[in-house]
């Protein structure tokens, strides 16, 4: 069946624009990111491409905003991790570690060719990714200065601390390594943590 081109009014792009993503989202999981056309997409909408190109410049720009989408997900879990009620900062350091691990590894198992498209997102530095990246960073600098406004950690330069945790953490929650390399040496994630939070802690 031949697309059905439809003239969207302006009005209605938001609500375009979420179903566009949620079809490619779609096609991604299913096909693969590679293998997907922009007038594939097209195609399943019942619009011409030439309506998928007003809302995306490009295919790469479908693809950023899906990885968007997934990265806002993964950073909607790191900030209930982050502030949860009741738990020490140290406990929330350790859920935030434990929650990004998780985050990767239910994507790599249940949804492989989404967990590739963010591998290669990673590899090409796409600035979503950067923006990701730089967004963890700053939930672990907040933890590690409230932990030692707290007088639980010795941390002269807690942006250093923080870049050191979050660097520590990569092999537990970068594509690549999860997918690639499950079962390569590496400390249990829990005494990882222990080890991490040790080195903050301040001494008696």
């Amino acid at each position: 069946m031949a697309a059905i081109v439809r003239d969207i009014p302006d009005e209605a792009a938001p609500t375009t624009r979420c179903r566009i993503l949620a079809t490619a989202e779609e096609a991604f999981r299913s096909v693969g990111y590679q293998k997907t056309t922009v007038a594939d997409i097209a195609r399943i909408l019942r619009m011409s491409p030439a309506n998928v190109y007003r809302f995306f410049e490009s295919k790469k720009a479908i693809h950023e905003a899906v990885i968007q989408r997934l990265m806002d997900d993964t950073e909607r879990r790191v900030a209930l991790a982050a502030r949860a009620p009741g738990l020490g900062v140290s406990e929330r350091i350790a859920n935030v570690i434990t929650v990004m691990h998780h985050a990767c590894v239910e994507r790599c198992n249940a949804n492989p060719r989404l967990h590739e498209m963010v591998e290669a997102a990673i590899t090409e530095s796409w600035d979503v990714c950067r923006a990701h990246v730089d967004q963890i960073g700053s939930v672990f600098e907040r933890l590690v200065r409230e932990g030692v406004e707290a007088g639980d950690f010795d941390a002269p330069d807690p942006p250093l601390a923080a870049s050191c945790i979050h660097t520590a953490v990569i092999r537990y929650c970068h594509p690549g390594l999860v997918s690639h390399y499950p079962d390569a040496a590496a400390p249990p994630l829990e005494a990882m943590i222990a080890f991490l939070l040790g080195s903050l802690r301040r001494r008696a």
